[in-house]
């Protein structure tokens, strides 16, 4: 049969989105980690291959998570950087957000967004199984990103609770974001276009609660994802998995043939709706099997998540999104960084706006989500350059404006505070030493290109350089930086002093 490969239960990297030198070299940083952030001792948690630490970053003080894997066997680190490759590409609101990676003689370090709140795994162990309106919620959120994971063409193959992250540590289950960690096992696939049929996998991977039957016979396809999206809904409905066994050998046994009840003492209080979900979404034929952008949509999730049109960001959205579209490069650059440090609660307006206009549940906005969705919200006087503004948006040609990009685009003014442009400046000013030259400004704005080509020449950086520089030096200031951040107010920040250097991350 082969190995069945899956993490330990404490397999926790956490990994996620921001779409950034997809193609260039794979490990980011040549420094040593140490020199940039503080990593505590305690461990968050610890898989087959890696152990996952909370850290400070030294410049700006954010906290994220460090997933630490050992270079020993030098057979996993093709695996390592298709990870770190992978997390480079993925950019969804429930996909936990990557940062940056470090590589030195011993280990690779894939640095991400930290979140506070309980595993799945841990959730169960708590309290058993959660209500039919808490599952029909966090499952919403889970067929959003694995669905857009499959349109990216991105198989995780190793979805399990474990696997899956609330991210605020307090609340009620059903106001908190779900968020996608450990790419540890994911691929890439492609769908023929002549066909239309999905890369045949072959490499057996998973864990044997959540593993499809066609992983166990090495004929997969990224349909593999939905099958463990059904017993992960299986589970979080009644508290243990549809496919149980004393050994691992039974429980495959048991996956093979997919054959599961439904418990009347643990079942009677689910509604049919829910159990048609599981149905369609643990159909032995994968042709036959639900996908998870179908699933968004059953009366089951509108049932318990009716879709909403309210946009907290509608009086003001078409004006950010113009601003942005206008802005310079680096200033577009300096909002992502700005954007991807903020909390999913100072995002909060930004976020429910793009979910509601998200009615297709694909993780992009096109120009109709964002028309449509402002003539639900009540907006009368669109203007009628809205498609010319999301044009210039476009900055990578995809027709859509991604998770990110709208976040960066919409962020409210009293967020660009002294202190955040700092550390936006922190990061693009890479040896530390006050100022971004101009190699470093080329290094910034073609680092987003996915293919790995020139996006500004020279000539534009030098351009740029004497747009933005007061007294026509050859480098940018703090004080110049966020002067461009402010809108060209006049402001002057505080003076922020700057070991010799020292860079930033």
């Amino acid at each position: 049969m082969g190995q069945i490969i899956s993490g330990k239960r404490k397999g926790v990297g956490e990994c996620g989105t921001l779409t950034a030198n997809a193609h260039a070299n794979i490990i980011d940083n040549p420094g040593r980690i140490q020199e940039f952030y503080d990593i505590d001792s305690h461990r968050l948690g610890e898989g087959s291959f890696a152990t996952v630490y909370r850290a400070c970053n030294k410049s700006t003080g954010f906290e994220r998570a460090v997933k630490v894997l050992s270079t020993a066997r030098k057979r996993n680190i093709p695996m390592f950087h298709e990870e770190i490759h992978i997390l480079k590409q993925v950019d969804h609101p429930n996909i936990c957000k990557f940062y940056e990676s470090f590589q030195d003689s011993h280990f690779i370090y894939i640095v991400t967004q930290c979140c506070l709140g309980a595993e799945f795994f841990d959730l169960l162990v708590d309290i058993g199984h959660v209500t039919e309106l808490q599952c029909a919620v966090l499952m919403s959120q889970i067929f959003r990103a694995v669905t857009y994971m499959h349109g990216v063409g991105v198989c995780h193959r190793d979805l399990k609770p474990e696997n899956f992250m609330l991210y605020n540590e307090d609340g009620e289950i059903e106001d908190n974001s779900v968020k996608i960690i450990d790419f540890g096992l994911a691929c890439k696939f492609d769908i023929d276009e002549e066909t239309g049929e999905a890369q045949t996998l072959s490499f057996k991977c998973g864990a044997p609660y959540y593993v499809a039957p066609q992983v166990l016979a090495g004929q997969y396809n990224y349909m593999a994802d939905v099958w463990s999206c059904g017993v992960l809904m299986y589970t979080l409905l009644c508290g243990y998995p549809p496919f149980y066994g004393e050994s691992d050998a039974e429980i495959l046994g048991k996956v093979r043939l997919g054959n599961y009840q439904f418990n009347q003492a643990d079942w009677k209080n689910i509604s049919s709706e829910g159990k048609d979900v599981i149905r369609g979404l643990l159909r032995i034929n994968p042709q036959e099997r639900m996908d998870t952008g179908v699933a968004l949509f059953t009366p089951w999730i509108t049932l318990h998540v009716p879709h909403s049109d309210e946009l907290p960001l509608k009086n003001k959205l078409v004006f950010y999104l113009r601003s942005f579209a206008s802005a310079n490069r680096l200033k577009r650059a300096a909002l992502y960084v700005i954007a991807g440090n903020l909390t999913d609660e100072e995002l909060k307006p930004a976020c429910i706006s793009f979910n509601n206009m998200d009615v297709e549940g694909d993780g992009n906005l096109g120009y109709e989500e964002i028309y449509n969705g402002l003539i639900r919200a009540g907006v009368r006087d669109i203007p009628h350059d809205l498609k010319s503004i999301l044009t210039e948006m476009d900055s990578d040609g995809s027709g859509k404006v991604e998770f990110t990009e709208f976040l960066a685009a919409t962020i409210d003014r009293k967020y660009i505070t002294e202190d955040n442009v700092w550390s936006a400046f922190r990061v693009f000013d890479q040896n530390g030493d006050g100022k971004i030259s101009q190699t470093e400004m080329y290094r910034i704005l073609n680092q987003r290109s996915d293919e790995g080509e020139e996006t500004a020449t020279a000539q534009d950086v030098q351009a740029l350089m004497r747009e933005l520089s007061d007294d026509g030096d050859s480098y940018v200031s703090f004080t110049e930086f966020y002067t461009m951040m402010r809108g060209g107010s006049g402001q002057e920040p505080a003076h922020r002093p700057t070991k010799s250097g020292e860079a930033a991350h």
